[in-house]
């Protein structure tokens, strides 16, 4: 390598479309501020492997509307260790690697802040179709898993109706409801379960079913967040209840697939120019963020210990517009 800084770029944790245009604004706003970047592969595992290359503007030529990364992304139980982590900073070393951008959720930027709290600087970009990181209102691949679970929604109330069905549908959010809330609202569900709050089958799912079928309804939708799962017990229990034909579908990772959205690559591209310019003008150790819709940056100590609930005006605005 030159004399050059030397910028390295990873993806790690669960993919989500959007991560090669961010991989892409990295790659090329590294090169127009004068750095060198290095692409790792599988995420911290290949950095602990030694398992990079020096990459080009050529090297994310026709990318940005490609889903998943490039980079491919893994866990790694060995990076959770304090010996794992002193073996990444040696391997970053030996590379030239100054600096490391890390595109990826929660998990992701935990191993950067050990990174960062060894003394190797850090740049943390959100991207997960959860949107459950809580330093920012938005995160790379949640509106294209939005779009992706819609279109499902259509389809599936397109059989529901024409067999007068009550359809159960399964979305993607252990722990965090934001998938599940969004489409229950664009999808006009009659009822939506999240892991953040805790419910009665009888009274949020049975109850609306039967309301809407005394006013003439003929078919229902219910989305079910992963993190509280069992939707074909559910499906189950509301058939033996209602003696409604209910069936159960869960999307499983159809929804991390698929070419992203405008929003995606847009957003993708403004957070990765942004974390470069931050390590351009001598910053480090931040997770890139939106608030309100322009791009900021916080801390990564502060960052990590921010938290993030679903809004309870979404929950009632479903709520209202299910009748």
């Amino acid at each position: 390598m030159n004399n050059k800084r030397t910028i390295g770029v990873l993806t790690s944790g669960g993919d989500a479309p959007g991560m090669n245009a961010a991989v892409r604004a990295v790659v090329r706003s590294g090169i127009y501020y004068g750095f060198n970047v290095i692409g790792i592969r599988k995420g911290y595992e290949g950095l602990l492997n030694g398992d990079m290359e020096e990459m080009n503007v050529r090297s994310v030529g026709d990318l940005i509307h490609r889903g998943g990364t490039i980079l491919q992304t893994a866990r790694s139980s060995e990076f959770n260790t304090d010996a794992g982590v002193e073996k990444g900073i040696t391997m970053a070393k030996v590379f030239g690697i100054d600096a490391l951008v890390v595109i990826g959720g929660d998990g992701s930027f935990r191993g950067a802040k050990d990174l960062s709290n060894k003394g190797f600087p850090t740049m943390c970009i959100p991207a997960t179709i959860d949107n459950d990181i809580a330093s920012t209102e938005y995160t790379i691949g949640f509106d294209t898993a939005l779009n992706t679970v819609q279109d499902a929604i259509d389809k599936i109330r397109d059989t529901a109706y024409s067999h007068e069905r009550c359809s159960v549908l399964e979305v993607m959010g252990r722990k965090a409801g934001y998938i599940a809330i969004n489409v229950a609202i664009s999808g006009g569900a009659e009822a939506v379960i999240l892991p953040e709050k805790k419910f009665d089958i009888d009274v949020d799912i049975i109850k609306p079913i039967m309301d809407g079928r005394n006013r003439g309804k003929k078919h229902y939708l219910v989305v079910i967040a992963e993190g509280v799962g069992g939707a074909v017990e559910i499906a189950e229990y509301i058939e033996k209840k209602t003696d409604v034909k209910t069936r159960a579908t869960i999307l499983g990772h159809i929804q991390r697939g698929g070419s992203p959205t405008v929003y995606d690559r847009v957003t993708a591209s403004r957070m990765g120019a942004h974390a470069v310019k931050l390590l351009k003008d001598g910053h480090k150790d931040r997770v890139v963020s939106m608030q309100q819709g322009l791009i900021t940056d916080f801390d990564i100590n502060e960052a990590l210990l921010m938290k993030k609930t679903i809004d309870k005006e979404m929950i009632e605005i479903n709520k209202i517009l299910a009748l």
